[in-house]
Order: C-alpha cells, then structure tokens, then sequence
C-alpha cells in the first residue's frame, strides 16, 4: 500500500514538471523563430509597411514619428498570421515604455 502512494505521488509531482519543461522548451522555439526568422523575413517587411503607411507613419499613442510596429497580440498556433488590426504603428520610446 505504501508503495502505491509513492508512485502516485511522484506522479503527481514529475507530470506537472515534465508538462512545463516541454511548454517552455516550446516557447523558446516559437520565440528563437519569431526573432530569428520571422522579424527578418519579406512577410514581415510587407506586413510592417502596411501597418506604417495605414497610421501615416505616426506613433498611435503619442503622434510621433513611428520607426516600430508593435503587437497588440500575438497568433497563438501560427507566428506570422496575426491580423493587421493587432499591429500598430509607434515610436521607440513608446514602445520601450509598453514592455517594462
């Protein structure tokens, strides 16, 4: 009987490590590909044009001249496929302050 509680217990305990070590290694990739690869890609020039030009090349939040896109969100299962509406244009200093 004993023998039955240690196993269930470290069950319970190895399971949850073992699913968050496979969801951050996860991450890492969705992240290496998204600096790596994405942000250096024709797709992301394009997309980044795009969202420029439609805000007339100015910051949303303080009307500056914007050098940067921003992501209000991100595509959850495919990384590029984020909708025009989820990226703004904004300035350096603006967008700094969004991710502190």
């Amino acid at each position: 009987m004993d023998y039955q509680i240690l196993i269930f217990l470290i069950i319970i305990i190895v399971i949850p490590i073992i699913k968050w070590f496979l969801f951050e290694e996860k991450r890492k990739r969705r992240r290496d590909y998204y600096n790596n690869e994405y942000l250096k890609s024709d797709a992301w020039s394009r997309k980044r044009y795009v969202v420029l030009k439609r805000d007339n090349w100015r910051c949303v939040y303080c009307g500056n001249k914007a050098t940067q896109v921003h992501h209000k969100k991100y595509a959850k299962k495919v990384i590029g496929k984020e909708p025009i509406e989820w990226l703004v244009s904004i300035c350096q200093s603006c967008h700094e302050a969004k991710h502190r």
